[in-house]
C-alpha cells in the first residue's frame, strides 16, 4: 500500500513540492541543534569560569571579561 503511493508521489507533480518541504524542514532541524550546542557551549563555559572564581585562580573581574568576550552587542 505504501509503495503505491511512493509511486504517485515520484510520478505526480507534487514531487517537487515534497522535496522542497524536506528540504526546509532539513534547514530548520540544523539550525535548531545548532542553537541547541552553542547554547549548552555557552553555559558548560560559565560554569567553568565561576569555578575558577570560586577556587580562587581566577577574579571576578577576570571572569567577567572572560564571558563578555565574543559577546554580540545588540
Amino acid at each position: 500500500m505504501a509503495d503505491g503511493t511512493v509511486h504517485e508521489v515520484l510520478r505526480s507533480d507534487m514531487l517537487g513540492w515534497v522535496v522542497f518541504g524536506l528540504f526546509i524542514i532539513s534547514i530548520v532541524l540544523i539550525k535548531s541543534v545548532t542553537s541547541l550546542i552553542k547554547s549548552l557551549a555557552r553555559e558548560r563555559t560559565r560554569r567553568e569560569i565561576a569555578a575558577y572564581i570560586a577556587e580562587g585562580t581566577m577574579t571576578p573581574e577576570q571572569g567577567e571579561r572572560m564571558m563578555t568576550v565574543g559577546r554580540k552587542d545588540d
